[in-house]
C-alpha cells in the first residue's frame, strides 16, 4: 500500500471510529511499521489539519466534536474507487452518442488529471473498458440540455414535437417533472398544460425548446410514479392487467435475473420453466420484449394479450411464404 491510501485508509479508521484505535490495529490495518504508522498520523495532524487526538498507548482517534466536520482537503480516492471512476468515465465518454460530450468536456479533463497523478505515469489501458451503446437514437445535445435545465429550475417549457407513431408535429408546454434515462434514450416526463394530463416524450423528438418564465407544476412522486411506472415500459400509464409469461427451462437461466418492472412476480415451476407476471397497459412493449425471446416464451393470460402476440407471429410468419 502506497503513503496515498495508507493515508486515506487512516483517514476513514480513525473517522469512522468510536473509540481509539491502537497502534498495533493501525500496523495491520496499513501493512506498514510503526515508525511509518507515527509519520503518517504526523502529516494526517499536521499537514492536512486532522483532529487527531491521543496516544500510542491508549491509541488514536479524531476529535468528537470535529470527527464529523473534518474532511480530507481535495478529491481522495483509492485504487479501487479509482478504477471504477475510470470504469464509470468511459461510460460516459462512449455512450450516448456524444450528447454529453461538450458538456462533460471540463468533468472528463478533471477526472483524466486524477488518474494522471495517481499512475505516477503509467499508462492506463482505457481500451480494456468496453462500452457498446444498444439502439440509441440521435439526439440534438441543445435541446437534452435545455430539457435538463428546465426540469432542475422548475421552470415550464415550450418545444416542438414530433411524435414517432403518427408523424405529426405538435408545439407543446409542458411542466417538466423528470428526465428518464431508459434502454440508451432519454425521455422527458411532463404535465401537458394543453391536454391537461401527464405526458412522455422522446427527447430525440424534441426541437425549438424554450425554458420559459413560468414555474413548472410540481406533482408528487407518488402521482408520477402511479401514472408513469405502474405499467409496463416507458409510456405504460396505469396498470390495467397483468401478464403472464411462462419462458422454457433454457431461457429461465437469463429471465430469472432480469428486472423487468418493479413489482413483476416470478417463480421457477417444477419442470424447470420460470413463470413471470408483470403489470402492463399499452401492450406494444411487452408484446416485442416477449416476441424476443421467440419459442422460449409463451404468453399464458390475459387471453387478448395473447391472440396479439398469435397474430403478430402468424404476419411475421407470412413474410417467409413468399
Amino acid at each position: 500500500m502506497d503513503r496515498y491510501e495508507r493515508i486515506l485508509s487512516l483517514h476513514r479508521i480513525l473517522k469512522t471510529a468510536r473509540y481509539p484505535v491502537t497502534v498495533a490495529r493501525l500496523r495491520e490495518e496499513l501493512e506498514c511499521s510503526r515508525a511509518t504508522v507515527y509519520r503518517d498520523l504526523a502529516f494526517l495532524r499536521d499537514a492536512l489539519m486532522a483532529p487527531v487526538v491521543g496516544d500510542g498507548e491508549a491509541g488514536f482517534r479524531y476529535d468528537a466534536e470535529e470527527a464529523g466536520r473534518f474532511e480530507l482537503p481535495g478529491l481522495w480516492l483509492n485504487s479501487d474507487e479509482l478504477h471504477a471512476l475510470l470504469a464509470a468515465q468511459q461510460l460516459l465518454a462512449r455512450s450516448g452518442g456524444g450528447v454529453l460530450s461538450s458538456a462533460l468536456a471540463p468533468l472528463q479533463a478533471r477526472i483524466e488529471k486524477l488518474l494522471d497523478e495517481h499512475s505516477a505515469g503509467k499508462r492506463w489501458p482505457v481500451e480494456r473498458v468496453r462500452v457498446i451503446p444498444h439502439r440509441g437514437r440521435r439526439m440534438d445535445e441543445q435541446a437534452f440540455r435545455t430539457v435538463c435545465s428546465a426540469v432542475l429550475q422548475r421552470r415550464q417549457l415550450a418545444f416542438d414535437y414530433r411524435a414517432r407513431s403518427t408523424d405529426e408535429k405538435t408545439r407543446r408546454t409542458v411542466s417538466p417533472q423528470r428526465v428518464t434515462h431508459y434502454r440508451d434514450n432519454w425521455y422527458l416526463d411532463a404535465w401537458d398544460h394543453d391536454r391537461e394530463g401527464l405526458r412522455s416524450f422522446s427527447v430525440d423528438r424534441i426541437s425549438a425548446a424554450r425554458v420559459l418564465d413560468a414555474t413548472a407544476r410540481d406533482l408528487d412522486e407518488a402521482e408520477l410514479d402511479r401514472q408513469l411506472a405502474g405499467s409496463y415500459g416507458i409510456f405504460s400509464g396505469p396498470a390495467r392487467g397483468v401478464a403472464t409469461i411462462v419462458f422454457s427451462a433454457k431461457a429461465a437461466r437469463w429471465v430469472a435475473d432480469e428486472h423487468w418492472h418493479s413489482q413483476q412476480q416470478g417463480r421457477h415451476l417444477p419442470d424447470g420453466r420460470y413463470e413471470l407476471k408483470v403489470p402492463f397497459s399499452a401492450s406494444r412493449e411487452l408484446l416485442m420484449d416477449v416476441l424476443h425471446y421467440g419459442a422460449d416464451a409463451e404468453i399464458v393470460d390475459p387471453p387478448a394479450l395473447r391472440e396479439q402476440a398469435k397474430s403478430l407471429l402468424q404476419l411475421a410468419l407470412s413474410n417467409y411464404e413468399r
